[in-house]
């Protein structure tokens, strides 16, 4: 069931007119387009808009930044990120010539590596037409790291998973279910326990104080970069096709609750660092946010 609420059409239609990287996703999410249809305006991405913006401040090494992982939000792996994100299409040549540096200097497979790098890089690795021997021992690396709780976190000394880190890691692990790689029952095991994770925090809440971890969590952010809120936590929800909990409705009610009156959703918070450039601006409505807030409310089909 389709959620209820202002024009769809007319937001929709707002959809389309924007980025090449927002018009793929809606056409596919949102439209119901054939599958020829939006991976032709998939391949736009590299060569119109944002994609190809981006693509234009890589080197001919492939790299952005001459550190692979480092300055906050231009490196190259922030940018990869970025593209993953946006959708570049999976054998596009540039981003290949990142990939192979990410497997060369062995950025997820170091043992000092954070686990969030881990996780950015496993995602990356896997979204792109990386060969799977390659790119196995940055995924093993990543399943080793999870925690008794069911959660991730990039302070080694933690017991405890950090939404920030878990949400990541099972991004990249959802990646790695839909390329349908090898070890599939182990990687859904760990997916399954990381979501319960979330769960038992109904998204954003302490599990001993029921309180709101941080205030943050509940506005909406794009570029997310390494942080979580309830938007992005429920995105992954959506994509994994588990959005029926009960335990979600609440984080449901919080992203209903900032649809404006034209059915749109604004960019409520950027997170400090350098950029390329702007997709965006905070206030106003959000491209980004509206097409992954109005899909994440379809598949959950409640009445909104």
């Amino acid at each position: 069931m389709r959620e209820k609420g202002p024009d769809r059409a007319r937001v929709i239609e707002w959809l389309l007119e924007g980025d090449p990287a927002i018009r793929w996703q809606t056409m596919r999410d949102l439209v119901g387009a054939k599958e020829e249809v939006w991976r032709a305006e998939q391949e736009r991405v590299g060569s119109e808009g944002w994609g190809a913006r981006l693509l234009k401040h890589q080197d001919a090494d492939g790299r952005w930044t001459p550190r692979l992982y480092g300055k906050k939000w231009i490196s190259t792996t922030y940018s990869m990120v970025l593209l993953r994100e946006m959708g570049l299409p999976r054998s596009d040549p540039r981003a290949l010539k990142s990939c192979q540096l990410f497997l060369e200097e062995g950025l997820g497979t170091r043992r000092n590596s954070e686990t969030c790098i881990q996780s950015m890089v496993t995602a990356i690795l896997f979204w792109f037409d990386v060969e799977d021997r390659l790119r196995e021992p940055v995924l093993a690396h990543l399943l080793g790291k999870q925690l008794n709780d069911g959660g991730w976190n990039c302070d080694g000394q933690s017991s405890h998973g950090s939404f920030h880190t878990t949400v990541m890691a099972l991004e990249a692990l959802r990646e790695c279910v839909v390329r349908g790689v090898a070890a599939i029952d182990e990687i859904e095991a760990a997916e399954a326990r990381g979501g319960e994770f979330f769960l038992q925090h109904r998204m954003f809440r302490s599990h001993r104080t029921s309180e709101v971890v941080n205030p943050r969590f509940l506005r909406l952010s794009f570029p997310t970069r390494w942080h979580y809120d309830v938007l992005r936590g429920l995105d992954y929800f959506r994509s994994a096709g588990v959005l029926s909990d009960r335990r979600l409705h609440e984080a449901i009610d919080v992203v209903v609750d900032k649809r404006d009156r034209d059915g749109r959703w604004p960019l409520q918070q950027r997170w400090r660092g350098e950029t390329w450039f702007e997709m965006e601006v905070v206030g106003e409505p959000s491209r980004w946010n509206t097409l992954r807030a109005m899909r994440v409310l379809e598949g959950w089909g409640g009445e909104k």
